[in-house]
């Protein structure tokens, strides 16, 4: 078993790729946490996610610094649960708790805190500035943009 599987060749590939920026769009999926999460075995878990951590890191860091927009999110959890809470067995399926959706953005975003799967789809055309077509479901998670300076104008105003 190898739990970090190839996430140093898709994050190289990955970074390689936003820095010649010749993409308006990259998809990428690490599958260290889904595919490893089928085993049940917790140290490789705790393996993959930490090999996880790193090249994600990596990717962001290459997105801030080359201004792409990010949105970060998985379409269901795996390695959150191995084992069942019930019969203290293996639990090697897919889980149906909520995944976190994180935007990564030069833009300050709220963020809608009800959502799925159908809603990637808009909220990545919203972030790239392209209308959604009239037969996609969903609607973006971007609500609206936040105005840091107000915030903490409003913050300090508050706090006096």
């Amino acid at each position: 078993l190898k739990p970090e599987m190839s996430a140093t060749d898709v994050a190289d590939s990955v970074v390689a790729a936003i820095e010649k920026d010749d993409y308006a769009f990259i998809v990428v999926n690490f599958a260290n946490g889904d595919m490893v999460g089928h085993t049940a075995v917790p140290e490789s878990i705790v393996q993959a996610v930490e090999a996880m951590d790193g090249e994600v890191g990596r990717v962001l860091d290459a997105a801030v610094k080359h201004d792409y927009s990010v949105l970060l999110t998985a379409d269901h959890g795996n390695c959150d649960e191995y084992r069942d809470p019930l019969t203290g067995q293996p639990h090697t399926q897919h889980t149906t708790y909520p995944v976190p959706c994180m935007i990564i953005d030069q833009s300050h975003w709220r963020l809608s805190s009800c959502g799925g799967l159908s809603n990637i789809a808009p909220t990545i055309l919203h972030l790239m500035g392209i209308s959604k077509p009239k037969g996609m479901a969903g609607k973006s998670l971007l609500l609206d943009e936040i105005d840091i300076a107000e915030q903490k104008k409003a913050l300090a105003n508050y706090s006096e």
